[in-house]
């Protein structure tokens, strides 16, 4: 069964349940109303005659107390003594049903009281009361007039129980309909998406109900992964543009080896030794590489950890691999959450980048605060037409596509900046040369 027909038939049910209900009470409401006004008649009746004595109604010497007859309007009486005999007006002859309830009552033992009964195929209604000289009156109406009334009644709203129930589901139907459109909207265009792998694909998200803000969140999620797959795509494009060339250079240096033409001995070498620097070039590469696709995963357990301290080991480590570049810092304690070796990564390739665009014998400054790690380097700087792009992959300025790299280290910086909830900066620094400001979640430490 579909989602739409049993929606349908909830609310079909649901309705036939409020109609059947209100019938059941409408039911209820008006046969107490008609019983009601019998009861009052009887009620009546039974003021008039309960201060005649009992040997008025043997007799019947009062018109009060002349029989109407079984049917009658007036009402049927009948007196029953305490030892359970029973005295009616003259001329009747038909008998009330004498009950338990009743004898209490005519030995003064219990009040008035309403019951109903059958007589002769006659559906009566009973009203019993003390008498005045220890026996019990009985005062006996036909309902014939009130069964039939309420026979009509249930009919008629049985026929209208079953037409409410019909005209819920015509327009449950037709609710239902409505209701489902924007989950039939959005059912087609998943079966689209999966159909083409078109992830441009867009439902109509107008309105504020929970369906609109569904649409809306799957066109996010369309618009989310449609850019997560253009930047993938991307992503191997320039991968494969950027190992083209090492490639190329890689195979035709190892053809040149593996043919029997002699070669001098320092040409041999030479080509050895461009080789193992194209190797460790596409090293590099591919660990950069692996390492933004990492970066794209959210972080693995994050904590506090201390931004200061990181940068020392990173400088100590900048100082190790160039011992031609002085690194000057200036630390002050500063806590950030988040993932140790991904920060550790970032600012160990600004450091890097930092020293390979230091001049020989250069000064690169690094600063640490608040959560921001500064460093400044006194080489050329970046051109203005550069700043933009930087920290894009596989992007390489005009002036640094002959030096080594991969065009890889600032996007992992942007990267883990993002993942942070920072951001990173490059900047043409005063007095030449270029300033990174890579801002993480910092905040100021515990006070002691």
């Amino acid at each position: 069964m579909s989602f739409r027909a049993r929606l349908a038939l909830v609310a079909a049910a649901a309705v036939a349940l409020a109609v059947v209900l209100a019938s059941a009470v409408v039911y209820i409401v008006v046969r107490d109303e008609l019983r009601g006004t019998v009861d009052d008649a009887l009620r009546d009746r039974a003021a008039e005659i309960s201060h005649f004595p009992l040997r008025a109604i043997r007799e019947g010497d009062r018109p009060v107390l002349e029989g109407p007859g079984l049917g009658g309007a007036p009402g049927y009486i009948q007196v029953v003594q305490s030892d359970g005999t029973t005295i009616r007006p003259p001329d009747e002859t038909v008998e009330l049903p004498v009950s338990d309830h009743v004898l209490s009552v005519a030995n003064g033992k219990g009040g008035p009281f309403f019951s109903d009964t059958h007589v002769s195929d006659v559906h009566l209604r009973v009203f019993t009361i003390p008498g005045s000289s220890g026996f019990a009156v009985q005062i006996a109406r036909p309902l014939t007039e009130v069964d039939q009334s309420l026979d009509r009644i249930r009919f008629y709203l049985i026929l209208i129980a079953l037409g409410g129930i019909a005209v819920a589901a015509t327009l449950g139907l037709a609710v239902t309909r409505a209701a489902v459109a924007p989950v039939r909207r959005l059912t087609e265009a998943s079966e689209r998406v999966t159909e083409t792998g078109d992830l441009s694909e867009r439902i109509d998200s107008r309105g504020q109900d929970e369906l609109s803000r569904l649409a809306s969140s799957f066109n996010t999620m369309l618009a989310a992964l449609e850019q997560s797959t253009r930047a993938q795509r991307q992503l191997v494009a320039d991968a494969s543009h950027e190992l083209r060339t090492p490639l190329t250079s890689l195979r035709t240096n190892i053809e040149v080896l593996a043919g029997n033409r002699s070669l001098p001995a320092g040409e041999r070498e030479r080509l050895l030794h461009d080789v193992v620097e194209q190797l460790g070039e596409m090293t590099t590469l591919i660990a950069e590489l692996i390492e933004l696709a990492r970066g794209d995963q959210p972080l693995a357990e994050p904590e506090d950890v201390r931004l200061d301290l990181i940068a020392a080991d990173a400088v100590d480590r900048a100082r190790r691999n160039r011992p031609n570049i002085t690194f000057t810092t200036s630390f002050a304690e500063s806590l950030v959450h988040g993932d140790r070796a991904t920060i550790e990564r970032a600012v160990g390739n600004l450091l890097d980048n930092a020293a390979k665009w230091s001049p020989p014998a250069g000064e690169v400054e690094v600063a640490v605060h608040e959560g921001e790690v500064i460093v400044r380097d006194h080489g050329p700087g970046i051109d203005e037409e550069d700043l933009p792009f930087v920290f894009d992959r596989f992007y390489r300025a005009r002036s640094a596509r002959g030096m080594l790299g991969s065009g890889l280290g600032l996007a992992i910086v942007r990267q883990v900046a993002e993942a942070h909830g920072g951001s990173v900066l490059a900047e043409r620094a005063e007095g030449g040369g270029t300033r990174m400001t890579l801002r993480l979640n910092g905040r100021l430490p515990p006070e002691k």
